[in-house]
């Protein structure tokens, strides 16, 4: 699943060459996981702002509305002048003035869906509940630290619940807790201040790594200009199993949480 850095890394690859743009024909293939909420039609003039993002959704503000995407499981996005006809997985293209964005989406959790506004009832129900955004100023130390003193559950399962801080999901939860030398399986409400410190610099170090290293490519992700990132190849234990620890030498675990697999250092990791 694309995460938020490869959701950012996407954001970027694409906002300038489309900034300005007017569209002028918006076809939709398959039925996604939510409906559009409006006419394809009714779009067609409109002229793209800017791309923003919040947590795992790209945010692209019209001159009247938005359209929100959520790249769901295995989506990716294109955007390019000159394009093949579509695919079979090619669920959305929206043609402009400057070239055609593409969204292709083998699995169909993904998404497109026209709000008038971010404060419409639509929008809330899909961004209202997103906690902080880990590579912002809204990522606030002091509010971390409350809001895991008041989670039960292991860090691992809070970090990517996305609640509390929104973004961090399974490459990156492990790799923030080997950084910050926390057990993955670590209750959120027995992290000391100094524990929940390194962890908030690991979180915020991890992502900013990862965005700049073009995200991770495990499988087809790839952003709007078909480039594959390269965070994977400097991973300290995500899907590294069996292997010695790039730090001490112990061979990296693998366990389950939550019907995902997690990946520590038990010498690294001790608590």
């Amino acid at each position: 699943m694309p995460e938020l850095p490869e959701v950012e890394v996407t954001r970027r690859s694409f906002v300038h060459a489309i900034e300005g743009a007017r569209i002028t024909t918006l076809h939709l293939g398959k039925p996604l996981r939510w409906p559009l909420g409006c006419l394809p039609e009714t779009l067609v003039g409109r002229t793209v702002r800017t791309v923003g993002r919040r947590g795992k959704y790209l945010l692209i503000e019209l001159n009247q509305g938005w359209l929100v995407l959520h790249l769901g499981m295995s989506g990716s996005l294109r955007f390019a002048q000159d394009l093949s006809a579509p695919s079979v997985h090619d669920h959305m293209d929206m043609r402009t003035t400057r070239g055609t964005l593409r969204l292709n989406d083998p699995r169909r959790f993904g998404a497109v869906v026209y709000v008038d506004s971010l404060a419409s009832p639509i929008a809330m129900k899909l961004l209202g509940h997103l906690g902080m955004e880990p590579l912002s100023d809204d990522f606030d130390l002091a509010r971390f630290r409350a809001g895991l003193k008041q989670k039960v559950t292991a860090i691992k399962q809070v970090l990517m619940a996305g609640e509390l801080v929104v973004g961090v999901g399974n490459i990156y939860a492990s790799e923030a807790l080997f950084l910050a030398g926390i057990q993955p399986t670590c209750r959120a409400n027995k992290l000391s201040k100094s524990r929940v410190a390194r962890l908030y610099d690991a979180i915020r170090d991890v992502l900013a790594r990862a965005v700049e290293q073009g995200g991770s490519t495990l499988r087809d992700f790839s952003n709007a200009n078909g480039e594959d990132g390269y965070f994977q190849l400097e991973a300290m234990v995500y899907g590294r199993a069996g292997q010695p620890c790039r730090q001490c030498g112990t061979l990296i675990k693998m366990i389950r949480q939550g019907q995902r697999s997690t990946f520590y250092c038990p010498a690294c990791q001790k608590s």
